[in-house]
């Protein structure tokens, strides 16, 4: 299959924040997949703003590619504002390319923009379990419910020693640092990377091996953003420079819409495929329909306030056997259900795509 790739390269588009989470997982995955059998063709808006490239180069481009190339599919996920979804919907009409977003953030951007995207795609991925029905109450049918995964070709097991008690890798957002302080509190060694930690962020490699040399591997499911940030980006929202614009009147209504669903905020994200696809331990905060993908204290656990968090803690750092074998099952099941070749394999097929 001939795939073309639209997505950041960067990670939120700033090359000094390193490669995304999108290039490491969907584009790797891509590439790998089947036996490497695809040819992506990759187009990474961000990097060409970058180099200096103006808007209607990279449109030129982009079109060129579509006409050229002729691509079987087009995955899309950040166009940059340059390759908008109107674009992507006159391609979507000619029916040469199947064109497919994924949509991320359905959990509470779906009144302030995923709604309108539909029209524009011939598929629509979504990752919420209560979005299918939104989009087809407002008659659109082309909703593949899908999910998070774990790009297996990257994320793998490795024979180190366990030199971390507890561990957490991600943003110091939302109430994680006052969860942490509680958990130190109860006598637990924790240490933590990511953005707003003294420790820092760290590598994709770096990650890796912290989740193979932990006993417990921490993860947090509460979108980021602070109650205040919320409410502001109802009326103002920033453009690809970081520069702040005031949105219009006319956007104040669904994005007042979309405020009040993003506090179901504990959402299911790549990370917790992503541990125990590297045989590690996870012991999760509940997200909404974790339970489709894993079994609690068999494959993974959770918990779902802080006193069960640090039970759950002290029972299995005391209890090295079941902790491993429950480590040793959510890997088992992690590459026989939840890689991301199994996911886009089950997408192509819903789309008629065959192997």
């Amino acid at each position: 299959m001939k795939i073309l790739y639209l997505a950041f390269k960067y990670d939120y588009g700033r090359p000094e924040k390193g490669l995304s989470f999108e290039h490491y997982n969907f584009y790797d995955s891509f590439l790998k997949m089947n036996g490497g059998e695809n040819k992506v063709i990759y187009f990474p808006v961000d990097e060409m703003i970058h180099q200096g490239l103006n808007s209607e180069k990279i449109k030129s481009d982009f079109l060129k590619i579509i006409n050229e190339e002729k691509p079987n599919f087009l995955f899309f996920w950040a166009g940059g504002g340059i390759i908008t979804k109107e674009i992507i919907g006159e391609i979507s009409k000619r029916g040469e390319v199947v064109t497919l977003s994924w949509m991320p953030d359905d959990h509470w951007q779906f009144h302030k923009s995923s709604k309108q995207c539909p029209p524009h795609f011939n598929f629509i991925a979504t990752t919420d379990s209560q979005a299918p029905a939104k989009y087809n109450k407002i008659g659109y049918k082309n909703i593949i419910k899908s999910q998070w995964a774990c790009n297996h070709f990257l994320y793998k097991p490795l024979s180190l020693p366990k030199i971390y008690d507890v561990t957490f890798v991600g943003a110091a957002h939302s109430n994680r640092k006052k969860i942490v302080q509680k958990i130190k509190a109860a006598g637990v060694n924790i240490k933590c990377w990511g953005s707003g930690w003294p420790a820092g962020r760290v590598s994709q490699d770096e990650m890796i091996r912290i989740f193979s040399q932990s006993k417990v591997n921490l993860n947090f499911t509460k979108s980021s953003g602070v109650l205040w940030k919320e409410l502001a980006l109802i009326f103002l929202s920033r453009n690809f420079d970081r520069s702040i614009k005031l949105n219009s009147p006319k956007k104040w209504v669904n994005n007042l819409r979309a405020f009040f669903p993003s506090m179901r905020s504990r959402q299911v994200k790549g990370r917790i495929f992503e541990i125990p696809g590297c045989k590690g331990f996870l012991l999760t905060e509940y997200a909404d329909n974790l339970e489709d993908y894993y079994q609690d204290e068999k494959d993974i656990t959770w918990f779902k306030n802080l006193k069960e968090l640090i039970e759950k803690i002290e029972y299995y750092l005391n209890h090295e056997k079941e902790r491993e074998a429950i480590a040793k099952a959510g890997y088992e099941r992690t590459l026989e259900e939840h890689t991301y070749e199994n996911r886009f394999n089950e997408i192509f097929k819903i789309m008629d795509f065959k192997k």
